[in-house]
């Protein structure tokens, strides 16, 4: 085991709360793809960049290309928890962690055991009728062809947050508390270029900010620790 890894062992023995903000990195171990890597999402061919499909106004204009792309991109009904989830839901069981602040919409955390989970990005696991807001469940989804709509025959959207929307003000509020009260700050499987969600992190004000990331981040000479390997690695071999 690396030296690093070590370090990080030595400094989750010496106690303290510790908060988790993850990204897409957290996921690829479970077989979830990644948007912003070299074989990711946004570097594959479509009729129009994910960026775009992902969009509030593409979703409002042509909601039948939309879901083709959700449907054969964002769902991934097989994924599994990996180390990394299965540890953090283990941490939080024995009291050490406050919660996880997550930029994933997988809900593979909670899949794992996790229950205090911020999702900023919301989650595919919910959905619900743009007119009369009653909640469907993503196998609605998966059991329809085109547009899914509800029994009052409004459009379902799935709760997650598409560019040229804002983050949910509860899911912020939350997600800053526990990270300003945090001993330890952990952040894994993140590029940290995503914003606002990547500026949570400037609100931790301690001195043990762990950074794992398989690449390089533009935070990582603030970093108290830094660790470049797979993040479910990493966490799985933390007691």
């Amino acid at each position: 085991m690396s030296e690093a890894v070590e370090k990080l062992k030595k400094m989750l023995a010496g106690g303290g709360s510790i908060v988790f903000f993850g990204g897409a990195g957290v996921s690829t171990e479970s077989g979830i793809p990644d948007f912003r890597s070299v074989d990711g999402l946004y570097h594959q061919k479509y009729d129009y960049p994910p960026e775009t499909i992902l969009s509030h106004t593409f979703f409002m204009k042509q909601t039948a290309e939309f879901y083709k792309f959700y449907r054969e991109k964002m769902l991934c009904t097989d994924a599994e928890p990996n180390a990394a989830h299965k540890k953090l839901a283990q941490w939080e069981r024995e009291g050490r962690l406050l919660s996880v602040v997550t930029q994933n919409i997988d809900g593979l955390h909670q899949k794992a055991g996790s229950k205090t989970v911020w999702e900023l990005h919301g989650s595919v696991l919910r959905n619900y009728c743009m007119d009369c807001h009653k909640p469907y469940a993503m196998e609605d989804i998966l059991a329809c062809d085109g547009v899914p709509r509800c029994t009052c025959g409004g459009i379902i959207k799935p709760d997650v947050v598409l560019y040229e929307e804002g983050l949910d003000t509860a899911t912020i509020d939350g997600a800053l508390n526990d990270i300003q009260r945090a001993d330890i700050l952990i952040v894994g499987g993140t590029s940290l270029t995503v914003y606002p969600a990547a500026g949570l992190i400037n609100y931790y004000h301690g001195k043990k900010l762990v950074l794992i990331n398989r690449d390089a981040t533009p935070y990582d000479r603030r970093a108290d620790l830094v660790i470049h390997d797979a993040i479910g690695k990493v966490l799985g071999a933390c007691p």
